[in-house]
């Protein structure tokens, strides 16, 4: 727990009830980004109760030894409401999105859904101007492997008025919501938002990055949509994997490094598989001065995704890209844009 932090939140939150004590503290979600502080408002407020779903009372306990919270809980189901007089809530389970014990909390009075991590966004919580590739990178990296459950709690939600949503993480949005929701759940199908090619490389000594250069300028010549090219040495992955959740194809250059793929490679493709990255073709430029295999074990890593397309020719380049290489590249653009 950030004591800074926590200080400041219950310093605004002693303000805002004027002397008044809490009746509830509604958990949506216990990962300690959001929990961190709930020890120090039990203790200032000893009488308030815990509404959370089953799940998250017994998770509790994980986080703070020695606190009794079944004694001061009310577990609720999914549809359970709670009335607070003039306001009526309404409880939405959503298991696995991205926590087992998450749910939603619709304010039906005024139309606020409180959607816990889903709809977060890695934009400050002031702007929603760049909602759409922060919240990509927030969803992609952080939810991503969960597509499945996103759809079963956007089913649930479906026809429930609101008009506001207020996540856990980024701005609370209050227009466009139609705009959210159909990035929402293409991201969660693994459908792509746009047509085009990422061209993600990981070279050591400039021979594979000259390579990808060539092979992104003769993919976006052939005007087969938009041409993303990303050095995964000083990228951060999270930035690449949402580029590979939102376009339609990937091409992948990678020197061999210790008779394997190049460290920074290999966690882009780590983390895409641990994310359930799905339903992509993707072509491969492999690198090696004297056994190149880093191609073989890419598309074995590609393999163990679900619905994935290796693209031929594999193209293999010795130390540094050669003369000789380029019909071989533009055999593989070629193969990959007409995908």
């Amino acid at each position: 727990m950030d004591i800074r932090r926590s200080c400041d939140w219950l310093a605004k939150l002693n303000y805002a009830l004027d002397g008044r004590s809490p009746d509830f503290l509604i958990i949506q979600h216990v990962e300690p980004d959001h929990s961190g502080s709930i020890k120090a408002l039990l203790d200032i407020y000893p009488g308030i109760k815990v509404v959370a779903t089953t799940k998250a009372v017994s998770m509790l306990s994980n986080f703070f030894e020695g606190t009794d919270f079944n004694g001061r809980s009310i577990p609720v189901n999914d549809g359970d409401t709670l009335s607070l007089g003039q306001t009526a809530l309404r409880f939405i389970t959503a298991p696995m999105v991205h926590w087992p014990e998450v749910m939603m909390t619709l304010d039906e009075t005024d139309g606020i859904l409180f959607s816990a991590d889903a709809f977060g966004s890695f934009a400050t919580y002031s702007s929603t101007e760049a909602w759409d590739d922060e919240a990509r990178r927030y969803y992609c990296n952080i939810v991503g492997k969960y597509g499945t459950s996103v759809q079963a709690v956007m089913k649930k939600l479906t026809g429930q008025p609101f008009s506001i949503i207020a996540p856990l993480h980024g701005p609370v949005l209050r227009d466009n919501l139609a705009n959210y929701w159909t990035l929402y759940d293409k991201w969660s199908r693994y459908e792509p938002e746009t047509e085009g090619t990422l061209v993600a490389y990981a070279s050591i000594y400039g021979g594979t990055a000259e390579a990808a250069r060539h092979l992104a300028a003769m993919i976006e010549a052939m005007g087969s949509g938009e041409t993303v090219l990303m050095d995964l040495c000083r990228h951060d992955v999270s930035y690449a994997v949402a580029e590979a959740f939102r376009l339609s194809r990937l091409a992948l250059c990678s020197a061999t490094y210790d008779a394997g793929i190049f460290p920074p490679m290999y966690n882009f493709l780590h983390h895409l598989a641990s994310k359930n990255f799905r339903g992509r073709h993707v072509g491969l430029v492999e690198n090696g001065s004297w056994s190149p295999i880093a191609g073989k074990l890419m598309g074995d890593m590609l393999a163990r995704m679900k619905d994935m397309t290796i693209s031929s020719p594999i193209v293999t380049i010795r130390s540094r890209m050669h003369r000789n290489d380029i019909p071989a590249l533009q055999a593989l653009a070629a193969s990959i844009t007409k995908a």
